[in-house]
């Protein structure tokens, strides 16, 4: 049984959600911020990409587990 002080999974989920979300924005940010410095820092910023986009994946995965399934 979970004590007043211990989270359960699904709130958990909903933290590590929010942190995701808030990295995933701030990729983007920096990601923004090095495209107008210009085309020097294009393997840095390739690399920025495939992390937003695991971070994206990532970000669908949870919310799928938090979404409970509707059968129509």
């Amino acid at each position: 049984m979970n004590s007043p002080e211990e989270l359960s999974h699904e709130d958990v989920l909903r933290v590590k959600l929010q942190v995701m979300r808030q990295k995933h924005r701030d990729l983007d940010d920096a990601i923004s911020a090095l495209q107008e410095k210009g085309p020097t820092q294009q393997l840095t910023i390739q690399r920025l990409k495939k992390e937003k986009l695991v971070l994206k994946d990532q970000i669908a995965r949870i919310e799928d587990e938090l979404t409970p399934d509707i059968i129509a």
